[in-house]
């Protein structure tokens, strides 16, 4: 297994320098579902949830998440985010949510783009909570990330 980095040999918690590593375009996508009673899908479709247009509204949470990362995960790098783009689609037993976050720094995007897809979902689970009591939030994952030199 690899060292971890973000603990000391003393395993206390150390937030990693990466002040000497040079500055690179990062982007990381993210996904996650929330399954929901087909009756709930009909009202998200339909725009008749009473807390307003779930989609919309949990795609700019998302955004909004991605950008507070560092407030929320302690040894997160604060970083300029030139880019994130959140999506929320209906599928057959829920709503699919992702995320692509992109920055030019000197670490990578990809708890900003698993934060923004987590939000998203939680704010589908907020907005539905009166009509849905059997939602579920699964597979939030990362589903990929990529680094390349700045031209």
């Amino acid at each position: 297994m690899a060292k971890l980095s973000h603990t000391t040999s003393q395993g206390k918690a150390n937030m990693v320098d990466v002040g000497n590593k040079l500055q690179q375009t990062r982007i990381a996508k993210a996904s996650g579902t929330i399954l929901l009673h087909p009756e709930t899908l009909k009202l998200i479709q339909e725009n008749l949830i009473i807390k307003g247009d779930v989609l919309t509204i949990a795609e700019i949470a998302g955004i909004q998440a991605a950008k507070q990362t560092p407030h929320l995960i302690p040894l997160c790098h604060t970083l300029l985010l030139t880019k994130v783009d959140v999506k929320c689609t209906i599928q057959k037993e829920g709503v699919k949510a992702e995320s692509t976050v992109k920055c030019i720094g000197q670490t990578g995007v990809e708890m900003e783009a698993l934060t923004a897809v987590s939000v998203a979902l939680l704010t589908i689970y907020d907005m539905c909570k009166a009509v849905d009591k059997t939602m579920v939030i699964e597979q939030v994952r990362l589903e990929s990330k990529e680094k390349k030199d700045v031209d």
